[in-house]
């Protein structure tokens, strides 16, 4: 039973884990696949007499509604995950993204629909939104309802660690595809493939979920008639306000790490230091794999110091380490992939953010109160600080090493504030009738 604090994890909770993080592996790669090929893809769906600005900015504008329905569709499934289980909610998030992700590659172009083509890619875009806002909190309160109690760390950031190897297998599939395929033969057929190949997997990820059991606390809670009995969003926003506000601001960490150190940092490379692109991307390459390392390590940590002393020591090496990327990472190409590596390991402090959430909400409107935290708090601080960054780049290059310093060391307060023992807070698993 879940609440057996000795219990070792067992195959069952392996096969959980495994399929977990393989499902969100293949929504984060067809989530942000759109982003590989934008370049194509607004020459494609809109109209060719467009001035390259504007044509560029609509594309990205629909990339960016991806984001903005995130807190829409999270919220909405959150609900119901925590009125009719988290299994139902965890298959459905993988249909709503493999549908679309197939739909995409099927897509007519301007030139054959007119006006439509890209109505229906931002409409399609919406849902794929919509499905990743369910998925991420969703996974997190699953695996952490199975698991036992003193492994939930190790299950939080290997699966944190699976969503990274998403963004890594979609640049890996681009790169496959620009090198065998000809730019005329990606621009006629070949831009469809990665959207195929996301659907069908997806649809084979969906598949396998069919075989993984709704969580013990969604169970035990059911046969006690514990479940929320009011809205539960309306229970987190009334009665759950702390544990809002740290969840958000674990969010701004983690969205800070993974958008300015992984998803911006390539092109400050080659802009502001002079790196050629394809060396930029194999360092990035190199740090994306050690981020996925550092949210395993994190998780593992976390289990045995505690949620406190964990961020306290990551968020100090995200600070250090990021600092020396950004001041060194411009020399030498073996040094740059050591800081850029190394930069990248610290940033998987993040690894942790979902075991501090998981504890933040007691296990009624555990769900809903992730995923409003969460989905929110990306929503505004992942689609803004690109922009307040490139902003602050006008006063120094060196703003995203400031940005990311600041919220590192944001991140050690925290870690200081922290209660030394989370589990008492809301054991995820037992003892459920004295919190909920």
């Amino acid at each position: 039973m879940h609440g057996d604090p000795q219990r070792r994890l067992n195959p069952q909770d392996y096969k959980t884990l495994s399929l977990a993080a393989l499902g969100g592996a293949l929504e984060f790669y067809d989530f942000i696949i759109f982003v590989f090929f934008a370049g194509v893809m607004g020459k494609l769906f809109f109209p060719a007499d467009l001035p390259e600005w504007l044509r560029q900015m609509q594309t990205f504008g629909i990339f960016a509604a991806g984001y903005l329905a995130r807190p829409l569709g999270g919220i909405v499934m959150a609900h119901f995950g925590d009125k009719v289980g988290r299994k139902k909610m965890f298959s459905l998030s993988i249909l709503l993204m493999a549908l679309p992700t197939l739909l995409m590659g099927m897509l007519p172009t301007y030139a054959s629909l007119g006006l439509a083509a890209p109505l229906l890619l931002l409409l399609l875009r919406i849902l794929q939104g919509a499905a990743i806002g369910g998925e991420v909190p969703g996974a997190w309160v699953f695996v952490a309802e199975h698991v036992p109690r003193r492994r939930i760390g190790f299950a939080c950031g290997t699966l944190t660690a699976g969503l990274t190897v998403g963004i890594l297998l979609g640049s890996f599939v681009a790169t496959l595809l620009n090198a065998f395929i000809s730019p005329s033969g990606i621009a006629q057929w070949g831009w469809r493939i990665p959207f195929f190949l996301g659907g069908v997997f997806g649809l084979v990820a969906m598949y396998l979920r069919r075989w993984l059991r709704e969580t013990p606390v969604f169970m035990e809670m059911q046969s006690r008639q514990m479940l929320a009995k009011e809205l539960p969003l309306k229970s987190v926003v009334l009665n759950h306000q702390k544990a809002v506000i740290l969840s958000m601001l674990l969010t701004w960490l983690l969205s800070a790490g993974i958008v300015v150190v992984i998803l911006m940092a390539p092109l400050w490379l080659q802009q502001q230091a002079g790196v050629p692109a394809a060396l930029a991307l194999e360092a990035n390459c190199l740090a994306t794999i050690a981020l996925a390392a550092g949210c395993v390590v994190t998780g593992t940590v976390i289990d045995a110091l505690g949620a406190g002393k964990t961020f306290i020591i990551g968020c100090l090496m995200l600070a250090v380490f990021s600092w020396l990327f950004y001041h060194t990472g411009g020399g030498h190409p073996l040094q740059l992939f050591i800081t850029y590596g190394l930069a990248g390991f610290s940033v998987g402090v993040v690894g942790g953010v979902p075991y501090v959430m998981v504890h933040a909400f007691p296990p009624a409107v555990r769900f809903s109160g992730i995923s409003f935290s969460y989905n929110i708090a990306y929503a505004v601080f992942g689609g803004l600080t690109p922009i307040f960054v490139t902003l602050l780049m006008r006063i120094t290059p060196m703003a995203p090493a400031w940005y990311v310093l600041g919220l590192a060391l944001m991140g050690v307060a925290l870690g200081i504030f922290l209660p030394a023992d989370l589990r008492r807070r809301f054991p995820v698993g037992d003892e459920i009738s004295s919190v909920a």
